[in-house]
């Protein structure tokens, strides 16, 4: 089972440095914390209202709990499942960022298995004429670029418009302790890496988001979806969740899922965060960085076939001494990186992709043009607050778990 530390009170101050950093997390716990449950171990206690409904799953490799997969275990209790539904890297959890998935059948039950990545992000209605319930299980990391909270939208949109159920057994948000970045609010910022008015770092899990979609009436439409969230028990706001099962290829392990909020920004960028490595999302660099002390080469790996500076030696930073002490302390968008490495690049081609993703990433234009004006930082964190506070009401609404303690700003 994955392993539970209680964050409780603690102090929050900003790092102003790379090297300034804790070796061990230092939660404070009062007392052995309870296991905690998710939604897919309870289904058990539903299996009544499932037996004469036709099942769709729309999950991948981490809806497991024991070392059963979701879909095994509903087949085990004869339970009437049609298909799955895959999101981006496939229902396995192999394929790499933004590469194509196809559609096929599973070779372990035969189930017809749909790609709900590339041009199908939205189950089509003949896709469901035969489905009465949709049951959403995947793995997140409260992260709004994270695109499997795009597929949870495109489902319920799906779901609303056919009169389908939706199912969300829920699970903990590994980064669900703070709230931080950039509210989207325009709707030319809206995308696969961001279809919602949520900061880049949300702090909700799946099931309060699916909530939150719906009450707010952020459907196509203002359409709403018959929703039922499995609550997960003994889970609050104030813990650190370990992940049982890597979420994605280059999420290797939880320093990249803590990192991943800060470093996922350099994907708009020329840098490399080190997919095509041992270690994609622990690390940056690029070959013109005139700063850092640490130097990798990307080489097509299982999850990166065709990684970024490919085969060419980068110069950066290594945070592979960083642990949860360093999310704990911080809680928020790290940024130190990013300016740091914009500051220090001597390339010829321009830092930020001519593309407009890394706008897409964060959510708007200004994050970009603030980095370009060498904003410091505290004014950059300034500039989101009114909108992280209009959020955090916002939030309120739609927390089924009690909510972490608040930092410096709320």
């Amino acid at each position: 089972m994955a392993k539970v530390k209680n964050i409780g009170v603690f102090t929050v101050f900003f790092l102003q440095a790379f090297l300034f950093f804790g070796q061990n997390p230092t939660p404070n716990n009062a007392g052995t914390p309870s296991k905690v449950i998710t939604g897919m171990e309870q289904l058990g206690d539903y299996t009544a209202e499932l037996e004469n409904l036709r099942i769709a799953v729309v999950t991948n490799h981490t809806a497991v709990s024991n070392g059963v997969h979701l879909v095994d275990y509903l087949l085990n209790e004869d339970l009437n499942v049609v298909k799955v539904f895959a999101p981006e890297h496939g229902f396995r959890g192999t394929a790499d960022a933004g590469e194509h998935v196809a559609s096929g059948k599973d070779k372990k039950t035969g189930l017809p298995v749909i790609s709900l990545y590339g041009n199908n992000k939205k189950p089509k209605p003949e896709q469901l004429a035969n489905v009465d319930v949709l049951i959403f299980d995947i793995q997140d990391v409260g992260v709004r670029f994270y695109t499997y909270i795009s597929t949870l939208h495109y489902v319920m949109e799906a779901a609303a418009e056919t009169g389908k159920k939706v199912w969300v057994p829920d699970r903990p948000n590994p980064n669900g302790f703070y709230v931080s970045g950039p509210v989207l609010k325009e709707k030319k910022y809206r995308s696969f890496v961001g279809m919602h008015p949520i900061p880049v770092v949300h702090g909700l899990t799946v099931g309060e988001l699916a909530q939150m979609i719906n009450g707010e009436k952020w459907l196509e439409g203002e359409l709403q979806c018959d929703l039922k969230v499995i609550r997960v028990k003994n889970y609050t706001h104030d813990m650190l969740y370990e992940l049982p099962i890597a979420p994605s290829p280059n999420l290797k392990n939880m320093r990249a899922v803590y990192l991943y909020p800060g470093l996922g920004l350099f994907e708009g960028t020329v840098v490399s965060v080190g997919r095509g490595t041992d270690y994609p999302f622990e690390v940056f660099g690029h070959p013109d960085l005139t700063t850092g002390d640490f130097t990798f080469t990307p080489q097509p790996a299982p999850g990166a076939k065709n990684p970024k500076l490919n085969g060419k030696t980068c110069r950066g930073f290594d945070l592979r001494n960083l642990d949860a002490q360093f999310a704990l302390e911080t809680r928020k968008l790290y940024l130190t990186w990013l300016k740091t490495a914009f500051e220090h690049y001597a390339g010829t081609e321009p830092f930020f992709l001519k593309n407009n993703f890394f706008n897409l990433l964060a959510g708007n234009n200004r994050l970009q043009e603030q980095i370009k004006n060498k904003m410091p930082l505290k004014e950059i964190e300034k500039s989101w607050q009114p909108d992280l506070t209009e959020y955090m009401q916002m939030r309120k609404k739609y927390l089924l778990y009690p909510d972490f303690t608040p930092a410096k700003g709320f």
